[in-house]
């Protein structure tokens, strides 16, 4: 299969188009071709993309009889991972910044008890291991 340039261009408008929902993306492996399954139905087309992103590769694969419908299952199914990590990625911030105003209630300091003052016959002295 000859790789045109309306292909490519649409290509890059539907997988750089990922961008604007991750901005983390490292880069992009696109492969599509011809595969022959049946000689009665005809071609059947696959579009495949392994995406890098920090800690992750994302990969998905799709088939369709028409080459513009398999670039456009793929990014769909990109989108809706991507999404699906962002909001992992926020839901584990928020539980972090709760846990953190948790921790900072609990304080003594934060209800305004102060430790109790190192009386004078109390010597400190450094622990011998």
């Amino acid at each position: 299969m000859e790789l045109t340039e309306p292909i490519k261009d649409y290509i890059n408008e539907k997988i750089g188009g990922l961008e604007k929902y991750w901005d983390k993306i490292i880069d992009a492996d696109v492969e599509v071709g011809i595969i022959t399954t049946n000689q009665q139905s005809g071609d059947i087309y696959r579009c495949e993309v392994n995406m890098r992103v920090p800690g992750k590769i994302l990969r998905v694969e799709k088939t369709e009889p028409d080459l513009y419908k398999a670039i456009d299952k793929v990014k769909d199914h990109l989108q809706n991972i991507i999404e699906e990590e962002q909001s992992k990625r926020r839901t584990a911030i928020k539980k972090g910044e709760q846990n953190m105003k948790e921790m900072i209630n609990e304080s003594p300091l934060a209800s305004g008890q102060l430790p109790p003052e190192p009386s004078e016959e109390e010597e400190w002295t450094p622990k011998k291991e």
